[in-house]
Parts: C-alpha cells; sequence; structure tokens
C-alpha cells in the first residue's frame, strides 16, 4: 500500500512556467515501498512516444529548484520529463525526515526509470536520466546498475561519498580522519536515540561570513537569495540530519562506473570547486559513447540555474543522439 502524500498544486517553483509545455503532479514508488513526488512536463504537442528523462538533484535541493528547471527546459524541447523529490525529502515519502542514503537515492532514480517505462505516452527503448550535484554521483551510480537507462547526464557532478569519507580535494583521506568522523556521528545516533529526534546539520549558513571560502558564498547565492531559496529545501533551512552521511563513508557508489556501456555526458563548470570530481570520474569510464564537456569560466551554481550558460543545447544533442530520436520538425527555441 502506498504512502499517500500531500502534493501542492499552486506553481511554487524558483523559475517561471513555461507555456510551451503540460505540468502536473504525478507520484510513483521505490522498491523500499517510499512514494516518490514528481512534476511532470510534457510537450504541449504531443506527437507519438517521446523519449523520458528522469531529473533529480542537487543534493539537499528539491524539485522546485534546479530539478524542476532542467526538466521544464527539456519538455520544452520535446522530451517526456519529470522531476523528482528524492526519500525522506520535499513532499516524496519515507521517514525518517532529510536523511539521504548511497542505495535508497540510486533506487529513486531506477524507480523513476519504473515509472517512465511503463507510461504510455514514452517509448521504454529511449529513457535517460540526469542528475545535479550529487545526484549526479547517484545517476552514474544508476547507470551502473540499470540496463533500460541508455544515456545518462551528470551536471556540475559530486561524488558525495568520496567527499564524505576523503574530504574536500581529499584532503581528510586518512583512516585517522575517518575514525574521528564515525567517531563522533554514532555518539550523535545514541543522542538521537536517547532524544527520540534527529539533530539536523544546518543548510547553508546564515548569515554569510565575510570570510567565507567562495564556494561556500557559491550555495548562499543560490539557497538564501530569492534567486533559489525554497521552503522545502533543506540547503535553504535546516539541512540534513546529522547522521545522515554516516553511511556515505564506507560506500563508494562510482566503484563500477567503468562498467557503464550505455552513453554518459558530464558538464561541469570551469571555474567549480567541484570541477575535479568530473575530471576523475570520466577518467574512469570506458568507451567512445562517453563525453566530457567543459563549460569555460562557470562556477558551481551556474550549472543550477543559469539559462545562458547550461549547455542545454549540447544536453539536448546528447540524448537525442543516443537515445536515437529526432528533433520536432517545427521545434522553436
Amino acid at each position: 500500500m502506498q504512502e499517500k502524500l500531500k502534493l501542492t498544486q499552486e506553481w511554487d517553483k524558483t523559475f517561471p512556467q513555461s507555456d510551451r509545455v503540460h505540468h502536473r503532479k504525478v507520484t510513483f514508488h521505490n522498491r523500499y515501498g517510499i512514494t516518490l513526488a514528481a512534476d511532470l512536463y510534457e510537450p504541449r504537442d504531443i506527437r507519438g512516444k517521446l523519449p523520458g528523462i528522469a531529473v533529480c538533484g542537487p543534493f539537499g535541493a528539491v524539485k522546485e529548484q534546479s530539478s524542476g528547471l532542467y526538466a521544464q527546459t527539456l519538455a520544452e524541447r520535446g522530451f517526456f520529463a519529470i522531476a523528482f523529490d528524492p526519500s525522506f525529502t520535499g513532499e516524496s515519502g519515507g521517514f525518517p525526515r532529510y536523511v539521504a542514503s548511497p542505495d535508497i537515492n540510486t533506487e529513486d532514480f531506477q524507480a523513476a526509470v519504473d515509472f517512465l517505462s511503463t507510461e504510455e505516452r514514452v517509448d521504454p527503448e529511449k529513457i535517460g536520466i540526469l542528475g545535479i550535484c550529487g545526484w549526479g554521483g547517484m545517476a552514474l551510480n544508476a547507470a551502473a546498475i540499470d540496463t533500460r537507462i541508455r544515456a545518462t547526464v551528470a551536471s556540475t557532478m559530486y561524488d558525495m561519498t568520496r567527499v564524505t569519507a576523503k574530504g574536500y580535494f581529499d584532503s581528510e583521506d586518512s583512516e585517522q580522519a575517518r575514525y574521528e568522523k564515525r567517531l563522533a556521528l554514532n555518539a550523535q545516533r545514541t543522542k538521537d536515540y536517547r532524544k527520540g529526534s534527529y539533530a539536523r546539520a544546518g543548510g547553508v549558513i546564515d548569515p554569510l561570513p565575510e570570510d567565507a571560502p567562495f564556494f561556500v558564498k557559491d550555495y548562499y547565492d543560490y539557497y538564501k537569495t530569492p534567486r533559489g531559496y525554497h521552503s522545502r529545501s533543506l540547503n535553504s533551512n535546516a539541512g540534513w540530519n546529522v547522521t545522515s552521511s554516516l553511511s556515505f563513508l564506507n560506500m563508494p557508489i562510482l566503484q563500477y562506473s567503468g562498467e557503464i556501456r550505455s552513453a554518459v555526458m558530464l558538464v561541469h563548470g570551469e571555474k567549480a570547486h567541484s570541477c575535479y570530481f568530473s575530471r576523475d570520474a570520466f577518467k574512469a569510464l570506458k568507451g567512445e559513447n562517453k563525453k566530457l564537456l567543459i563549460v569555460p569560466g562557470a562556477v558551481h551554481t551556474d550549472l543550477y540555474d543559469r539559462l545562458d550558460v547550461i549547455p542545454f543545447d549540447a544536453i539536448e544533442a546528447f540524448f537525442r543522439a543516443h537515445l536515437h530520436c529526432e528533433a520536432p520538425a517545427n521545434e522553436a527555441r
């Protein structure tokens, strides 16, 4: 029996609604029995079965932010697209709230593929996924396990297991550093269990210190200002549970990325602090259907919502080439 969700019906996105697509709310469930909420975007002029794209991310965001913008833009370009909230976050189900899991969140992408594969308007042989930030890593993990996924795009990707276990730029890559993290997180587990609730880690720091690193200022500019703030976004508010990252310490999600046979494109900003994740991930990929696209001058959050920076022409061309579908004859930009 699926969990019943309370879904907001008004337009509450951080981006304007397009008059070129139909929008509606849908739900589907993963194999752990968690019901997921999604915004579905489809071209107004639907002809035959369409290629389907599932979009998620960034890590700590909701579908009303960056992923919804990507999905709506792809729908404008002729794709049947959904942007979904991961388990335990946003309008999706799952308890306790505000927890992430490298396994369950990879499964969330596969559940989205389940939905698209059985949707009458979608060609089940033409399904792709797109992950943003931390969900870029989840998307690669899903592509490594799910042979129904024909093409994957990871935009401004984070490998959340790597950064959790090793720190930024692998600066904490030692047994002792990981042991100290385990000590702190397991001590917090005891406190949470005794209290009967889960302490929150806090979202993006606010107020912003003058000496904050640039990437923190970058996140602040998106999550804490009218540009990208949303009331359900973890990063805009109280953040994940403190213990949410515990399982990420032991589970490298890109372990089998070298065995991905389907097409993959990694898109990253040249000046993003996180660019090394995509550069390193690309080195592990094999085959002639893999691509790394570096966007000149772009920082991490530029690929969240800057329509003049996100290379949608290249993303569309990649999906069309590897999902084997032509652009609509009357398509207008």
